[in-house]
């Protein structure tokens, strides 16, 4: 219903309308809220802006990403390969890699990171280590920094540290590159946990076994910096932290799967169960019967012949009637179409009574019902238990009791999958310390951390103001909606609408009473009172009062000037 068809009367009266029907909510639109500044404070300012200098630490592996960067990292120019797939750019590591400063803080020149440039597209780089790398005796310490600057929807931030190789070439890194140690957070609509895993050399296949950790830790998918840390000491102990927290630890020997140690024993392949086995524990009584009165056949629910009809039943409505409200579309056909017939809607009046058209008994559970008899059931006299496979000894059982000896590291890639670009990389570190580790995260990390609170809570406050101001508009508009329905009604049964909505009723009756009497005593103080005759005879004896002065006259002083002074009607008319 649009506002030009609206009558007068309506139209003059919908603004006081409108503030009679939810005066207690348009209240708050109409109080002004305090505004938002988006600019930081001068101390906001200081603490969201990074500062850069070069880490004092050293270690087999640290990388900041300072201007040199390209003559460490090389992408690859390789394919994956997957069976039955032969789209070439669909296979491509087509991913484009740059270094940048990140989004939304204020930076010193280097303070740079490593970013995924293409969105739904493969990436694969990868830096060679000087030495490669060997942690036998050692504790093994990774930890890296990474910003999901346009969210994670779908796709992979992990590493790879690559299995020494002195044929490495890093333009063919791909997926079936060898690698040592694969850590870091992926995601994928439900998915999204941190992977820990090793592959593990089998002294007896001489073929490498990747082992995953069985209860994955939760990553953090928000757009703040999140840092991650591994440490595998040689007591074959591991820990996993996020941020600085420890959120899952273990032994390498006991939550990987599969285990990094086989069974010493197995079941035999070659045995079978004997024919003559039994292996059920209950069996039904044989000598049991049916009794006499059971009745397989008695139903389920029965009629409730106590039920009575409610006096409010309304045998002569239907459940369903014709949407009063619905309106033939402008594009109906009746040719092409047929005949068009209004939506059914459930019945208002059966709303308001028990029910409507035939009554019938509600059923009610059977008590003589017994189903379909069977005989008890027994211990089985027969039974042997479980038949399982007896066990032999595993041909292919060793022990090692030392999987944090791993394979020797040679480089360090990422070769990812992501839906969404802009995931970015820095503070890369592979050692043995971890308070070198710490060092280097305090110094970096938790200042840009920090900074990013802060911006995180500035924009938090705007989203907050520009929700409550949207959340008024649409106050308005739902205030308005209200109006107009209700007046549509009036004009089809004012009775109707009046019993359905009683308050915007009221208001519309305030909204044109209100300024009617306004008006009324408007007029009625404006109006002058009626002179009685002898009243005005009265008067007309007395000497004229100076307000009913229309002519002033001229006189003089007694220094020769003249003098003006205001002189009555009947002065000017003695004068004529």
């Amino acid at each position: 219903m649009k506002l030009s068809s609206l009558p007068k009367w309506a139209s003059l009266a919908l603004l006081v309308l409108a503030v009679s029907v939810r005066a207690d909510d348009v209240e708050d639109i109409l109080v002004e809220d305090e505004p938002v500044s988006n600019a930081l404070n001068d101390e906001q300012v200081v603490l969201t802006h990074i500062e850069f200098k070069p880490a004092s630490i050293k270690a087999p592996f640290l990388e900041q990403f300072s201007s040199d960067w390209n003559t460490r990292w090389f992408p690859s120019k390789a394919k994956k390969v997957i069976d039955g797939v032969e789209d070439e750019a669909l296979l491509a590591f087509r991913g484009q890699w740059a270094v940048e400063s990140p989004a939304g803080l204020s930076h010193d020149e280097n303070a740079n990171g490593l970013v995924v440039k293409t969105p739904a597209a493969h990436h694969a780089i990868s830096a060679a280590f000087k030495t490669p790398l060997n942690n036998d005796g050692k504790t093994l310490v990774v930890q890296y920094e990474a910003k999901f600057q346009n969210g994670l929807e779908c796709g992979g931030a992990y590493l790879k540290l690559l299995t020494a190789d002195k044929d490495f070439v890093p333009e063919k890194l791909s997926d079936k590159t060898p690698y040592t140690i694969m850590f870091g957070p992926d995601r994928c609509g439900s998915t999204n946990k941190i992977h820990f895993i090793f592959r593990h050399l089998n002294p007896i296949t001489k073929e490498y076994e990747e082992k995953h950790l069985t209860t994955h830790p939760t990553g953090l998918v928000d757009k703040n910096t999140n840092l991650y840390t591994l440490i595998v000491k040689p007591d074959q102990s591991f820990e996993i932290r996020l941020n600085g927290d420890n959120i899952n630890a273990g032994s390498l020997l006991n939550e990987f799967t599969p285990p990094v140690n086989p069974p010493k024993e197995i079941e035999d392949p070659s045995d079978s169960k004997p024919a003559d086995w039994v292996d059920d524990a209950k069996i039904e009584d044989p000598n049991a019967t049916k009794p006499d009165d059971w009745d397989e056949d008695a139903p389920f629910e029965i009629e409730d012949v106590d039920a009575v009809k409610p006096d409010d039943w309304l045998d002569d409505e239907p459940s369903l009637v014709s949407d009063p409200e619905g309106e033939k579309p402008e594009d109906w056909d009746d040719e092409e179409d047929g005949d068009w017939v209004a939506p059914q809607v459930p019945n208002p009046k059966c709303e308001a009574a028990s029910g409507c058209g035939e009554w019938k008994r509600p059923l009610k559970k059977n008590p003589e019902y017994k189903g379909k008899w069977k005989a008890e059931l027994i211990d089985n006299p027969e039974y042997k238990g479980v038949w399982k496979p007896k066990l032999i000894p595993n041909p292919g059982f060793f022990e090692d009791l030392n999987p944090a000896k791993f394979t020797p590291i040679g480089a360090i890639g990422f070769e990812l999958w992501t839906m969404q670009d802009g995931i970015l990389f820095d503070n890369i570190y592979v050692g043995h310390s971890v308070e070198d580790a710490k060092k280097l995260s305090d110094e970096y990390w938790k200042p840009k951390h920090k900074a990013e609170t802060v911006v995180a809570a500035a924009e938090s406050k705007k989203e907050e103001s520009a929700k409550n101001d949207s959340k008024k508009k649409t106050l308005v508009e739902e205030i308005i909606e209200k109006i107009l329905t209700f007046i549509q009604k009036v004009q089809i049964n004012p009775v109707e609408a009046i019993q359905e909505d009683p308050i915007t009723a009221g208001g519309l009756a305030a909204a044109i009473l209100i300024p009617l009497f306004g008006v009324l005593i408007a007029l009625s103080s404006a109006s002058p009172s009626k002179p009685v005759k002898a009243k005005k005879e009265k008067d007309e004896d007395k000497e004229p009062e100076e307000k009913d002065a229309t002519v002033v006259k001229n006189k003089v002083k007694k220094d020769g000037t003249p003098n003006k002074r205001k002189t009555t009607k009947k002065e000017k008319e003695d004068d004529e």
